[in-house]
């Protein structure tokens, strides 16, 4: 079945209640006065509710309402805000620095509004130490705290343990800020920018001032 409305003569009821084209209410009138009225005013007569008894109409030009509509479907599409699920992967006796490696991804996940699934891989005789793996998780939830929060508590998994960090912010947040940081970064750059055409200006002018007193200060030939 087509989604979409029927409009002008495809309609098939005997009356309907009419809306004007600013949303004034008509009344119930016959479909003919309806169909005459959208001839008067150029416009179209579009049934906006089919189920009800008898069915509403407007009054609207329906190829700008469909390119309206669809300009604002692709505007909301454009702005959703998708959750992503990231994976960081850890091992049980990680050195300092792959940790503090692996931390900083998971910090900038955080900060893009995402989730972040840690997973410890245990391997030969390390899966008799399961709390290696729930204290480098912990470790790692209290480094992110101000970042975020577990969503979902450490747990085994075959010889996997697994961890889900939530975002504080939200993916909409996050992305809003970051838009306003690269204007604000664009800004700065274009500032700088003239502000080095204002110094080569000045440089110039220096030059020139110099030239013209070099001009006045030189003897005049004796001839």
């Amino acid at each position: 079945m087509s989604a979409e409305p029927r409009i002008n003569d495809r309609i098939r009821v005997p009356e309907v209640r009419l809306v004007g084209p600013s949303g004034e209410q008509v009344g119930i009138v016959p479909l003919a006065k309806a169909l005459e009225l959208a001839q008067e005013y150029d416009l179209d007569l579009v049934e906006v509710a089919a189920n009800a008894r008898p069915p509403v109409c407007k009054l609207m030009d329906y190829g700008k309402f469909k390119y309206e509509s669809a300009m604002k479907a692709r505007e909301a599409r454009k702005n959703q805000a998708h959750t992503v699920i990231k994976e960081m992967k850890l091992r049980p006796k990680i050195d300092p620095h792959d940790y503090d490696t692996k931390k900083g991804h998971v910090v900038r996940f955080l900060k893009q509004g995402d989730k972040v699934k840690i997973t410890i891989m245990f391997r030969g005789r390390e899966q008799s130490r399961p709390e290696l793996g729930y204290r480098l998780l912990q470790r790692l939830a209290e480094d992110v705290q101000d970042l975020g929060f577990i969503e979902s508590n450490p747990k085994q998994d075959g010889r996997n343990m697994i961890m889900v960090l939530g975002p504080h912010k939200k993916k909409t947040e996050a992305m809003a800020e970051a838009r306003e940081a690269q204007a604000a970064r664009k800004a700065e750059r274009q500032g700088d920018a003239h502000h080095d055409v204002d110094a080569d200006d000045a440089t110039d002018d220096v030059a020139d001032a110099s030239a013209d007193d070099a001009a006045v200060e030189a003897p005049a030939d004796a001839g």
